[in-house]
């Protein structure tokens, strides 16, 4: 276990702090003279999780520690993160459900795309599309957070959320069009070469049973000479 997988997994351990911190009404604390309301420390956890998602792909690529585990762990953390917060959003009224709807649809669309992938023995790999979507989710989110207490951003929130739906729509389109006949044509692939072999070794049987038969002839023929 590497630090980026670490970072990785400390995302996921985000998740139920920041639902905890975001779905709690009227709940305060004081730290020196600042007030800080759930809605700020909702926004300090999801800014940290945030956080981790970036330095944990520089710090694979920079020390080499690219591992298998951490390509398939890392989606998910961001999905967990974000389907987390839209929903306790729209709990808390900030956000059209409608939409987080077809944001997290999306999420789990991709999500099997990958599954498949990955049984064909395919990974697939963040576009630039989706680590650009990604960074827009994490701004609309933000915005959001903060625009529960100071209802002026509420309309900046709204259109940073449809930019983010059509970034979404946008890049599930994009993954699809990239990658499903890959993952399609090499399952394909597969299936013909698993039948390809069973047929030879139905044919190799054919022939041991036919050798064996033969050879019983010859053997009953020679004691019937004799």
């Amino acid at each position: 276990m590497n630090i980026p997988n670490i970072l990785t997994i400390l995302r996921i351990f985000f998740v139920p702090l920041l639902v905890a911190a975001l779905v709690q009404e009227n709940v305060t604390m004081q730290v020196g003279r600042v007030l800080v309301t759930n809605e700020w420390l909702a926004l300090a956890i999801f800014l940290a999780a945030a956080a981790t998602d970036m330095l944990d792909g520089y710090l694979a690529r920079r020390w080499g520690q690219v591992t298998t585990i951490g390509t398939l762990l890392d989606p998910i953390a961001d999905k967990l993160l974000i389907s987390a917060a839209l929903i306790s959003l729209v709990q808390v009224r900030a956000v059209p459900a409608w939409m987080v709807i077809l944001i997290v649809g999306r999420e789990f669309a991709v999500s099997g795309l990958r599954s498949i992938a990955a049984a064909a023995g395919y990974t697939i790999h963040a576009s630039e599309l989706g680590k650009t979507k990604m960074a827009a989710q994490v701004l609309a989110v933000s915005w959001l957070l903060a625009s529960i207490r100071h209802p002026a951003l509420a309309p900046t929130a709204a259109l940073l959320m449809w930019g983010v739906l059509i970034f979404t729509l946008v890049s599930a389109v994009d993954y699809f069009r990239k990658f499903w006949h890959k993952v399609e044509v090499e399952v394909k692939d597969r299936r013909r070469r698993e039948l390809l072999l069973l047929e030879r070794r139905r044919k190799r049987a054919e022939r041991l049973a036919r050798r064996a038969a033969q050879s019983g002839s010859a053997v009953g023929g020679f004691r019937e000479t004799i």
